[in-house]
């Protein structure tokens, strides 16, 4: 991210300005945190200028925003840390919070890997294998029991390590040879 509070604070000035979460009170916390707990960042006098309920609230947070960002780096962090403590749910919706949540979350942007397309993992060896055994079943119905002795018992007992509908027929075809 590498931007500093001031700029983020610039960035998210206008968000903060158009929100309407920040009601008066809020922005009255925000003003009495930053005045108790640090003095040098809001004095008295400036704290009770942005607390004037005669001005619209809009107003006293834009001149707060762009008074905070004259006074410095530290006076812009101790503002989002108020802005944290008092109204969590307007500070993780700030631009730059959002940008900043999205940069660290590897599920919103999953890395990009260039691989080639697998249609699964198993090795060559695999289908050749699978293709012997398909071609040796053709070729032991091609050439049936007449051609080849003995055919009919080997697919009998090739039926033996197989599901139940694959052994019933070869099953079936076994016994119809036989009965030949």
């Amino acid at each position: 991210m590498g931007d500093s509070f001031q700029e983020q604070l610039v960035e998210d000035s206008a968000v903060l300005r158009a929100d309407r979460r920040l009601d008066t009170e809020l922005v009255d916390k925000l003003i009495l945190q930053l005045n108790r707990i640090y003095p040098q960042i809001l004095t008295d006098k400036e704290a009770s200028k942005f607390r004037n309920l005669d001005v619209p609230t809009s107003v006293r947070l834009g001149e707060l925003l762009t008074h905070l960002q004259g006074k410095g780096e530290e006076a812009c962090r101790e503002f989002y840390r108020a802005l944290h403590l008092h109204v969590e749910d307007v500070y993780y919706s700030l631009p730059t919070r959002l940008r900043l949540r999205d940069s660290m979350d590897p599920l919103t942007h999953p890395q990009m890997y260039n691989q080639r397309y697998v249609l699964n993992d198993r090795e060559p060896l695999f289908f050749m294998g699978c293709f012997g055994v398909a071609v040796g079943m053709a070729l032991l119905y091609y050439y049936s029991e007449a051609k080849l002795s003995g055919g009919s018992r080997a697919l009998g007992m090739a039926a033996l390590g197989l599901k139940k509908k694959a052994q019933e027929v070869l099953i079936w075809y076994t016994e119809e040879s036989l009965m030949k």
